[in-house]
């Protein structure tokens, strides 16, 4: 399974807006026939903190939710709310398989 951690700080008057963007690509990504999780995590002393958890059965899946439409609209419409460019951390799933 591949996995990515995408380690986002969004700007703190782009907190709100940035979880409607995510929302709606969270939504259309847990439809794709790859996708196994997609989880949306913010922490709980820095509000303006998100961790994505991406992860596909293959990493051609993950590859091909980067050329999905939700995908590409999500990166251009929070690409100004960034505080700094967002890290993605690739992860070997072991467990489930």
């Amino acid at each position: 399974m591949q996995v990515t951690l995408v380690h986002v700080r969004v700007r703190p008057e782009s907190v709100d807006a940035f979880i409607a963007a995510t929302r709606a690509n969270h939504e259309a990504s847990v439809a794709e026939p790859g996708n196994r999780r997609f989880d949306v995590l913010q922490a709980p002393e820095d509000a303006t903190r998100f961790i994505l958890y991406e992860a596909y059965a293959s990493a051609a899946d993950a590859a091909a939710h980067k050329q999905t439409a939700h995908y590409l609209a999500w990166r251009d419409a929070v690409a100004a709310m960034m505080a700094e460019p967002r890290r993605g951390e690739p992860m070997q799933g072991l467990f489930p398989a």
